[in-house]
């Protein structure tokens, strides 16, 4: 590795926890229970006949919060499919395809942004905006008002209710706003364009800073145009890449602080922050070490490899910042790219597919993310009490055999996806691979690997606009959201009807270096017995091929 990569990755970290930090000390006092509503907030509560003081069970809040992003999925259906007869849409666009639009509405509802289509030339404006953007928006809000959720279980005792999702939604959207308001004007100032101009065919502009503030600060990572941000329009600069890059790691990043100040004990935020930044690295450090060592075959076809593996890299940005937006962007459940996935070397795709299968908790979505963590910190909770033979404990709350059960399917619900998605492709999808052996199989596990963790990213090798893949995905993209929020929001319940417990000396300490290591080893664990034989047939095998070609 170069000094460059070094000094790149430690500073744009620490730029991140600079800005997190304030940032989740803000978001505390904002989303936390102890300030009443906004003249804004109340204005919408009356409009929508909210009473915001009414409190919800776990059931009626999982049962809000999926009929609201029922119905968003079929407006993004609906104006998807009548767009050519509504305005802002230019004569040469036609509706979007049944099975395009279903997974298209399915990807934007569930926050996954799975693209199986090129903005820029099928969609209008409207639908840029009204369905995309929008759903960017609420889907993101939709996670961290679970998040919320949550907390309120882990911190109420012998409650019923985990408070109001329209509360919660509305909170959310209202601190998304500004703050994509104050990320888009920025983007514009680095050259990204922000306009309703006509469109002509072959569309080259548009509302793009709108869309690619939210994409990147909602975890959506959903492109105005189909290179995403690789395209100069999107991403015209090294400056704007550190801004989107900043943006798709913030909130995430921001909601450790925020979890510890509203579980009042701020190490418990930083407890998961560390665990986080332990899993991060790594993967980060072998793209950034494969994608300089580039391939070895080129090498001794006299190609220079001082400048790395810039197959399918903007030279704007070069291997480091291509590294470094891959391993966050499927960290983060954003799925955003500055680069093409499927060019990178074997060791450095590797990286980003496992990011996406360890359930995107390193970092995560807006929300998603933490939740997904304590799941895992529920099983970590649960194996320390049997070692030392005491009833687990998180928070002063006990953890039981439904809390297990519940935080089981949040954590292999996703994975069956992936796997069993992987295994009917390799039969049923073989014809739209666009490279044979080892990275044809690469390709089918990445693409429901994205699908099911709600990442959005691809191998671009892979023609995935066919009937079969956009439901099958879309299919993945439903079970990897959903049915990880009701288990998480079950626990939840669960957890606030429960009494406190007050430590006591055999209460395992969860905010020390000792609980780190084991809910990173017990994560480490879960994600080896469950995908490595299947990474060992795709980019760990296709890895020795490359070396076995060069000898």
């Amino acid at each position: 590795m170069t000094a460059h990569a070094w000094i790149e990755l430690s500073a744009s970290l620490a730029l991140l926890l600079g800005l997190a930090w304030p940032l989740g000390e803000a978001l505390a006092r904002v989303l936390g229970e102890s300030r009443g509503p906004t003249a804004v907030e109340r204005a919408l509560f009356r409009l929508a006949r909210v009473d915001p003081a009414e409190e919800m069970p776990w059931s009626r809040y999982a049962t809000a919060l999926l009929g609201f992003n029922l119905l968003g999925a079929l407006l993004v259906y609906a104006l998807q499919r009548l767009q050519h007869v509504l305005p802002l849409n230019p004569a040469h666009l036609g509706a979007v395809s049944p099975d395009v639009a279903f997974n298209t509405a399915v990807s934007f509802a569930s926050n996954t942004n799975w693209q199986a289509y090129a903005g820029e030339t099928t969609l209008s404006h409207l639908t840029q905006m009204a369905a995309l953007t929008t759903q960017n928006f609420v889907s993101a809000a939709t996670g961290l008002a679970v998040l919320m959720a949550l907390i309120r279980g882990l911190t109420r005792a012998q409650a019923s209710g985990l408070g109001n999702f329209w509360v919660d939604l509305t909170r959310a959207s209202l601190v998304l706003l500004p703050l994509s308001l104050v990320v888009a004007v920025v983007l514009m100032g680095t050259g990204v364009p922000q306009t309703l101009a006509a469109l002509a065919d072959g569309a080259s502009t548009g509302p793009v800073a709108s869309q690619v503030a939210i994409k990147q600060l909602g975890t959506n990572g959903g492109g105005f145009f189909n290179v995403n941000s690789a395209h100069p329009l999107e991403n015209p600069s090294p400056a704007s890449n550190l801004v989107e890059w900043l943006a798709l790691l913030l909130i995430p990043a921001g909601l450790c602080f925020t979890f510890g100040r509203l579980v009042r004990d701020r190490r418990q935020g930083v407890a998961l922050l560390v665990a986080m930044l332990v899993l991060f690295v790594p993967p980060t450090l072998l793209g950034l070490w494969s994608e300089q060592q580039g391939v070895p075959a080129l090498a001794q076809l006299g190609v220079d490899p001082s400048a790395g593996h810039l197959e399918g890299k903007e030279v704007r940005f070069g291997v480091v910042s291509s590294v470094l937006w891959s391993t966050a962007t499927t960290a983060a459940s954003n799925g955003s790219v500055n680069a093409m996935h499927d060019s990178f070397t074997p060791l450095g795709g590797l990286g980003p597919m496992v990011l996406m299968q360890l359930g995107e908790i390193v970092f995560g979505g807006v929300g998603s993310g933490l939740y997904g963590m304590i799941l895992y910190v529920i099983v970590a909770v649960f194996i320390s009490g049997l070692m030392v033979g005491r009833t687990p404990e998180y928070l002063g709350k006990k953890i039981e055999g439904r809390e297990m059960k519940m935080a089981a399917l949040g954590i292999l619900i996703p994975s069956c996806a992936v796997l069993a998605g992987t295994a009917i492709a390799t039969q049923v999808g073989a014809e739209a691979l666009g490279n044979p052996g080892a990275h044809g199989f690469s390709e089918l596990l990445y693409a429901f690997s994205s699908g099911a963790n709600n990442n959005g990213s691809a191998f671009g090798g892979l023609t995935a606009n066919g009937t079969f893949f956009t439901t099958s995905i879309g299919v993945a993209m439903w079970l990897g959201r959903y049915w990880v929020i009701v288990p998480v929001l079950a626990i939840a319940g669960s957890l606030a009807a429960r009494k406190k417990i007050p430590p006591s000396a055999g209460t395992l300490p969860t905010h020390t270096p000792l609980f780190v290591v084991l809910l990173v080893g017990t994560i480490a664990l879960v994600g080896a017995l469950t995908f490595v034989p299947a990474l060992a047939l795709g980019p760990i095998v296709e890895h020795l091929q490359m070396l076995g070609g060069a000898s």
